[in-house]
């Protein structure tokens, strides 16, 4: 990523030194306005650092250092001090302050110091930009497969790993884009750098544009401080453009721009930001059908497609569902309560031969339910959504009916009763939360803004949440009449 820095000494030629030791082309330095109120300067700019001269920080340096740090970025402070005084030091080390340096010390010293600072404060950030739920660290090998397809296909991303090429994903929904994209930086010549995900698809035009490319104070109605984007953030890394075919026609114009030039312009700047990432865009649309539609640019894809590559879906590489199966069956043994520990015969013999529209992910969804629901040791076809296993969703399910709530005459499963209340209820969420989005998504035809704003949650969420489940807008935009 780009550092920021916001620079306010209290004489030119300080401020000279320290511009002098701390611009290179990975760090931005903008200087405070000192003729108006410093504090008015650093509530609407975006940076990571402040380094400030103590005189600035007036008669109680501990408390502004304090209020510094409650900024929405949570800057590191570096306090300057034309003079040494140990008790002042531990005073401001103690509100929060990263470091206090001595003015009178040689260049050499406060530079490793101040590269010591911006290196622990890079890393805090760019871990800050994995989600949480992500694996850990995906490689290449884990897609291992038995498929004749999926080895040839992996045999090409072998061969392109090491290129700093645009690389565009395709593949039905599911069938691991994003996985693969972060394997793929992962064990690139990028693997030191961030990674950083934008769904093009979950966020409106207006917010799509902010996020990607950032903006200056004033930029919009609302935009009340700097922010950066995307882009920035994801210098020396990978950025990952998912749903790239969701892309309004006028930020793909602004796309192609950043691409062929390498600069970023933030909404609103009037100068441009250098960067330096590699693209991997992807998208489960057929863009060459988009192209010709004309809702996708022919410079753009030509641009995204250096290098394109298409991901086997699910149903055509039927010979690593067993494996995927029982790998998954281990990867949740130890997130969620359960009694399986395998996958019957009869069960196994199901999941091969379904078709599986929502590919891996959907598997990952069958596989985490049906150990909620299974009673045994082992996974039978009971146990499978209904549209799998073959058995009626009304032998182990009961939604009650808000009648039913009222009068108490609420019914569950036998099998629920032999389970702790806390399984019960988790089985009986997991349901409800997928039958009420698939009930939503039928009523919106897949209108992904109209089923989350009648659900009551964020684009983003129910995009996430979609993508757990398995659902897809496509499926239901198909059943319209």
């Amino acid at each position: 990523m780009l550092a920021r820095i916001m620079l306010a000494a209290d004489t030119e030629s300080l401020q000279s030194r320290f511009r002098q030791i701390l611009e290179n082309e990975d760090i931005i330095v903008e200087t405070a306005d000192l003729d108006a109120s410093l504090w008015e300067t650093v509530s609407r700019e975006s940076f990571d650092l402040m380094v400030v001269s103590k005189s600035f920080l007036g008669v109680s340096a501990s408390d502004s250092v304090s209020s510094l740090r409650t900024l929405p970025e949570s800057p590191d402070v570096v306090v300057l001090s034309d003079e040494e005084d140990p008790e002042e030091r531990a005073s401001l080390l103690a509100a929060g302050c990263s470091s206090v340096l001595y003015t009178g010390l040689a260049n050499e010293m406060l530079e490793e110091a101040m590269t010591t600072i911006l290196e622990r404060r890079v890393q805090s950030v760019e871990e800050s930009l994995i989600p949480s739920d992500a694996p850990q660290v995906p490689q290449l090998s884990d897609f291992v497969s038995k498929s004749t397809a999926m080895q040839a296909f992996m045999n090409v991303v072998h061969r392109v790993v090491a290129s700093d090429a645009t690389l565009l994903l395709m593949g039905e929904t599911g069938v691991g884009k994003e996985r693969l994209a972060r394997a793929i930086h992962n064990e690139s010549p990028r693997s030191t750098g961030p990674f950083v995900s934008v769904n093009c698809g979950a966020l409106s035009e207006t917010l799509l544009e902010s996020e990607l490319f950032g903006h200056v104070e004033g930029a919009f109605t609302g935009a009340s401080r700097a922010r950066r984007g995307y882009f920035e953030l994801a210098h020396n890394g990978t950025i990952f453009l998912d749903e790239i075919g969701e892309m309004p026609k006028h930020l793909q114009v602004k796309l192609l721009t950043v691409l062929q030039t390498r600069e970023v312009q933030q909404v609103g700047a009037e100068t441009s930001i250098t960067i330096d990432v590699c693209v991997i865009a992807a998208t489960n649309r057929d863009l060459i059908e988009e192209v010709e539609a004309g809702s996708f640019r022919r410079d753009l894809f030509y641009r995204l497609s250096v290098v394109s590559l298409t991901i086997p879906p699910l149903r055509e590489r039927r010979e690593d569902i067993p494996m995927l199966a029982s790998n998954l069956l281990d990867h949740f043994r130890g997130e969620i309560p359960h009694h399986a520990t395998g996958i019957s015969a009869a069960a196994m013999e199901a999941l091969c031969q379904y078709d599986w529209p929502g590919n891996v992910r959907e598997l990952m969804n069958v596989i985490e339910r049906a150990m909620l629901l299974a009673d045994g040791v082992n996974i039978v076809p009971a146990d499978l959504p209904a549209a799998i296993g073959g058995v009626s969703p009304d032998a182990d399910t009961v939604f009650p009916t808000p009648e039913a709530v009222e009068e108490e005459q609420l019914t569950v499963p036998n099998a629920w009763l032999k389970q702790p209340l806390v399984e019960a209820r988790q089985k009986l969420l997991a349901e409800f939360e997928r039958a009420y989005l698939v009930g939503l998504l039928e009523a919106t035809k897949g209108r992904v803004g109209e089923t989350a704003k009648r659900a009551g949650i964020q684009p983003r969420s129910l995009f996430e949440k979609m993508k757990r489940l398995g659902l897809r807008k496509e499926d239901y935009r198909a059943r319209r009449r």
